[in-house]
């Protein structure tokens, strides 16, 4: 039997909530939750126990810890110590389905998710699909610069960086050996800081001994970013705090000089040619481009304007989380990307559906700011909790303990607790392996023209 509408009042605040369905209560309810990244994974813990049946859709068979994906392209962790498998999460959850698949669109009036190889009704939806990467309309540089979004894109940066001092090792030519030990990250972004701090400390702390005709120390690390700082989402205070800890680390850091060109030998800034073989790409994310598929207005960036609530305008069965939602607090802010916006927002659409369920009014979502943290390299980081600015080796425990903490499975936990503690004392990385063939080109992927276009 189809579902009835009834009127529920508004919350106090921002535009009027849709009616709230009234399901035939003989059957329980079909909620259906794309993505199992951070927003999707704690949605659908937050129904483990509820009387409806949870379909989790995603093209990927394990939940990835993206914080720390930088740390497994870095030698730190392997693969299997930031991914869990999502059937072994929800094992013995007999209300959770978990179907390894893509969604390629929602039809918003049939209430069905389109996937590559089939349909999914629903009574419920949460859209959690998260973010891709950009190149900002230069899809061409892909190729020669890969960006850090899943395990494969690490563990190919990871190849390269390796690679890198393996072939300066065999090179006669000083000039092509400058190249290869020149590492060029575009982007000033956490994922950039992290990136340059951590080659930073393989080439001055790790591999000091390894080698016989190349000193590593030598090794020209680059951090650019377009704009007129690092980290633009902190306190300038931090951000200078964090320019000064990588300077420390010998990292040559350029701001307000955007990239012109790339390739496999080379970047070009302000009319400049720096000879570069490894170059990796921290500059831009975009929405995933289902929200496009949704039929609906969207802001420049790409994302999905929301209610107070999360849930979709004339759709009030439809959540959207995470990356993919323009959602701003009672301040008029962009909420951020941030790990801890998406739980929160993925707790929080769950437990409207329930009181949907109940015939309970939604409830406006308020985040609960976590502040945000940045690492530089060890015993140093960067932290901005509300008034509190930290930096340091106090920041740095404090980044230590949010990600275990954040961290899925007990194994997990313990696995980086170890590897941190040995890294932090013995300065070696336990995961130095070279993967694949030597000369593999790094493959092109196929990037959504909206993709291409958002900002």
């Amino acid at each position: 039997m189809p579902p009835t509408l009834a009127e529920v009042p508004a919350p106090t605040a921002g535009p009027r909530p849709q009616p709230q369905p009234v399901l035939d209560r003989s059957a329980p309810p079909r909620v259906v939750i794309v993505g199992s990244g951070f927003g999707g994974l704690y949605a659908a813990r937050q129904l483990r126990r509820a009387p409806v049946e949870v379909t989790l859709v995603d093209r990927r068979n394990h939940h990835l810890f993206q914080p720390l994906l930088y740390q497994v392209a870095t030698a730190v962790l392997s693969p299997g110590d930031i991914a869990y498998p999502i059937r072994a999460i929800f094992r013995g959850r007999s209300n959770i389905r978990v179907l390894l698949a893509e969604a390629t669109a929602v039809d918003l009036q049939r209430r069905k998710v389109h996937l590559r190889d089939g349909e999914l009704d629903y009574d419920y939806l949460i859209l959690a699909p998260g973010s891709t990467h950009t190149y900002f309309g230069h899809n061409e540089w892909e190729a020669s610069a890969p960006s850090l979004k899943s395990l494969e894109d690490a563990l190919e940066v990871r190849r390269r960086i390796l690679l890198a001092f393996e072939k300066a090792e065999r090179e006669s030519d000083l000039a092509r050996r400058r190249q290869l030990l020149t590492f060029a990250i575009i982007g000033g972004g956490p994922t950039g800081v992290e990136l340059a701090g951590a080659i930073a400390e393989i080439a001055r702390q790790v591999m000091v001994r390894d080698f016989r005709s190349i000193d590593p120390r030598e090794a020209r690390v680059l951090l650019i970013e377009a704009g007129p700082r690092l980290l633009p989402e902190f306190a300038p205070d931090l951000s200078a705090e964090a320019r000064r800890e990588l300077e420390h680390k010998g990292v040559e850091v350029r701001t307000g000089e955007p990239v012109t060109y790339v390739d496999r030998e080379q970047i070009r800034l302000n009319g400049q040619s720096i000879p570069a073989a490894t170059t990796l790409w921290a500059a831009g994310v975009a929405p995933s481009p289902l929200g496009r598929m949704l039929g609906v207005a969207l802001d420049r960036r790409g994302r999905v304007p929301v209610n107070v609530d999360l849930s979709l305008p004339g759709h009030p069965e439809v959540y959207v989380v995470g990356d993919l939602a323009s959602c701003r607090d009672k301040l008029g802010r962009q909420m951020p990307g941030l790990a801890p916006v998406a739980m929160q927002e993925g707790r929080h659409a769950a437990a409207n559906i329930l009181r949907a369920i109940a015939g309970r009014p939604p409830r406006p979502f308020r985040y609960f700011d976590k502040g945000m943290l940045a690492t530089i390299g060890r015993a140093a980081a960067v932290a901005q909790i509300g008034p509190l600015h930290l930096s340091g080796l106090v920041a740095w425990w404090t980044w230590v303990t949010v990600h275990i903490s954040y961290l899925i499975g007990f194994r997990n936990r313990l696995v980086v607790m170890l590897e941190w503690a040995w890294s932090y004392l013995s300065y070696q990385r336990a995961a130095r392996l070279i993967t694949g063939d030597i000369d593999a080109v790094y493959p092109v992927r196929e990037i959504p023209a909206e993709s291409r276009e958002a900002r």
